[in-house]
């Protein structure tokens, strides 16, 4: 299961994303980011805090999304570490 909630200020828009990153989820989560539309005024975050697991397909979602200047954070050890390997492939691409 996943649940994704996104807020909004003047200068960012950010998802807050908690359970599981996986599967049919990643699929909805990339729609719901598709049709929502941000401002290019506004700073967008990836909250993962919540996160407990994160599949391949999930991996390369946020890799994506971090090659387009998305911030993706995150407190939990499993998911930092995650993160930090994503934002480094990413930037290698």
């Amino acid at each position: 299961m996943l649940k994704i909630t996104i807020t909004e200020t003047e200068t960012e828009t950010r998802w807050i994303l908690q359970g599981k990153l996986v599967g049919p989820w990643v699929r909805e989560f990339r729609s719901c980011w598709r049709q929502h539309r941000t401002p290019t005024s506004q700073r967008c975050t990836v909250d993962l805090n919540d996160v407990m697991f994160i599949d391949k397909s999930g991996e390369r979602l946020l890799r994506a999304l971090s090659r387009k200047g998305v911030q993706l954070i995150a407190n939990g050890v499993y998911t930092k570490h995650l993160l930090d390997m994503v934002q480094m492939t990413s930037k290698r691409s």
